[in-house]
């Protein structure tokens, strides 16, 4: 069994001094991300730096000054909205992640993060994923879902 955290009232706990998360500076880069009028063009297999922001809890967050961390875009529903996998330089092996080599760099997709975003929190392109890692991809997540 886990650890269970006891605590006396008025007391900090003590793995929530290991890092505070900023949700009010999240917000506000939120509003402006939410304001833009313009989405940038993207495509199945790309990866993007993408504004994921300050999440709850396990949920993947971004890093930074725009709260960003690259995202492969998995679905494409339509200019707007796509299915997306944060990608972590944390390698872990196992079925939630799936490891890759991607412009230099080791790396995960967390294919158990997977998530809608919308093409506001699109940054920049780093590229794209060749056909048959993507494919790769796609089978994995299939078996971790059904």
């Amino acid at each position: 069994m886990g650890e269970k955290a006891t605590q006396k009232p008025n007391q900090p706990n003590k793995y929530s001094d290991l890092m505070t998360k900023d949700f009010d500076q999240w917000n506000r880069l939120k509003k402006s991300t939410d304001a833009r009028n313009s989405r940038a063009p993207f495509r199945e297999g790309d990866i993007w730096w993408c504004s994921l922001g300050t999440n709850v809890g396990d949920e993947q967050d971004g890093k930074g000054h725009f709260f960003s961390r690259p995202v492969l875009v998995f679905k494409k529903f339509n200019r707007h909205i796509f299915l997306g996998m944060p990608l972590s330089t944390i390698i872990k092996d196992n079925r939630f992640y799936h490891q890759l080599h991607f412009k230099g760099i080791d790396q995960c997709v967390v294919l158990s993060q997977l998530r809608l975003l919308d093409a506001k929190r699109l940054e920049n392109r780093k590229g794209d994923l060749p056909s048959h890692e993507f494919r790769k991809i796609g089978e994995k997540l299939q078996q971790l879902i059904f």
